[in-house]
């Protein structure tokens, strides 16, 4: 979510365990607005893996707020869970 009032230009790089990191993936959140980004759909610089463990860091031009929801459907009973995070600054 973006509630500032200028376009938020963000970075998504990927890290794993037992490869090198993978990315920037860009992003751009407009002013005031509210952005879906489903890390399956990011090809640019590569797809992101499947069934694969990764930590994801985010870098905005401006502050933003990060929830990130996931769908584990890896068994007939789905799980989803949520996480929220806000950088209040460096």
């Amino acid at each position: 979510m973006n509630s500032g009032r200028e376009d938020a230009d963000v970075e998504i790089v990927l890290y794993f365990a037992d490869r090198p990191p993978v990315g920037p993936y860009q992003v751009t959140i407009p002013a005031e607005r509210v952005r879906h980004v489903t890390l399956n759909d990011l090809v640019e610089p590569e797809p992101v893996p499947v069934a694969t463990d990764f930590s994801a860091d985010v870098t905005s031009s401006h502050p933003i707020v990060v929830q990130h929801t996931r769908l584990d459907s890896r068994q007939a009973a789905n799980t989803l869970f949520s996480t929220i995070a806000f950088s209040a600054g460096a």
